[in-house]
């Protein structure tokens, strides 16, 4: 791949830049959360077509949600009252943990694989935002059609087990939520229910012979929790008719997705590696959905976008 890597700056921050002038595919990283802030394809005229919410643009909008990608961990989703019990340690953190937050160095390229991968030593962890030595490489490797996002844990503990939970919140730009199509692929989806962000314990089984998503767009506000144990090959379409474009979501590693929208040109299709806080409250260890890694071991699993200027 011809891949170039280039540093931005704007009055917003510093961002790292892929692009790849054969395949006319480009990806912007902000640092600040590592969070993608363009997915880009050129056109056959030379112009560029973006597939986020609010495309590159860095600055903060009038109302609504303010970002295009957010890296979630390590918990994703919210804490019941914003800190919990680990192990009997209080830990504390706000919506989706401190990565979309946290202040990244410079990644490092690798030309090879067209790879930004950035790191957070296990300590650079802020304090009280969770107590163990886990380290995380955070990886975008541009594809020919789109990207592969990639994470990295490491237990650095000697003897412990180490829990999180993980994950991306994209928004992808769409002409109306209305006419676009969200599809599914053949299989037993597994719906938790969380009235105001937290599991209830009530869980859907919803047979589903592949096609348009089996629930209402009307309420994406409120969030569809779904498990991905049931669906042999998971791969989501979202189909925007009225913009001529699409998207390709390979969630083959990929436990659960979050389905959200806060607007109507918007919708979040989201890859997690765990689910939302209990209420009542269950300690971290044992939250649903956590992913486990054994002393000194490591967890590695992420998914792809791939992105198309036609409809499929």
């Amino acid at each position: 791949m011809s891949c170039v890597y280039q540093v931005e700056t704007d009055e917003y921050g510093t961002y790292d830049v892929l692009q790849n002038e054969a395949t006319g595919m480009r990806l912007r990283l902000r640092r600040h959360g590592a969070e993608m802030v363009s997915l880009a394809r050129q056109t056959p005229d030379g112009t560029w077509r973006g597939f986020l919410y609010r495309d590159n643009e860095t600055g903060a909008p009038a109302s609504g949600w303010g970002n295009h990608a957010t890296v979630m961990g390590y918990f994703l989703h919210r804490l019941l009252g914003e800190k919990t019990l680990y192990r009997g340690v209080e830990m504390r953190g706000g919506n989706h943990g401190f990565l979309r937050n946290f202040d990244f160095d410079a990644p490092t390229f690798d030309p090879g694989l067209s790879a930004l991968t950035y790191l957070v030593p296990a300590d650079r962890i802020p304090p009280g935002a969770y107590p163990l030595k886990v380290s995380l490489a955070l990886s975008y490797h541009l594809l020919p059609d789109g990207v592969r996002v990639e994470f990295a844990f490491a237990n650095e503990e000697p003897e412990l087990d180490a829990h999180v939970s993980f994950g991306l919140h994209p928004g992808f730009t769409v002409t109306s939520v209305n006419a676009a199509e969200v599809l599914f692929p053949e299989g037993t989806y597994r719906r938790h229910w969380a009235p105001g962000n937290f599991l209830d314990g009530r869980v859907d089984t919803i047979e589903h012979a592949g096609g348009p998503m089996p629930f209402d767009k009307a309420a994406l506000e409120s969030s569809y929790l779904v498990e991905l144990s049931g669906v042999p090959t998971r791969m989501f379409t979202l189909r925007d008719l009225d913009g001529g474009a699409s998207v390709v979501l390979d969630f083959s590693e990929v436990p659960y997705c979050t389905l959200w929208s806060d607007g109507p040109s918007m919708i979040c299709i989201e890859p997690c590696w765990g689910l939302p806080d209990s209420n009542p409250q269950k300690p971290f260890e044992m939250k649903d959905g956590i992913q486990i890694i054994p002393p000194r071991g490591a967890l590695r699993a992420g998914f792809s976008i791939h992105v198309a200027l036609e409809t499929v």
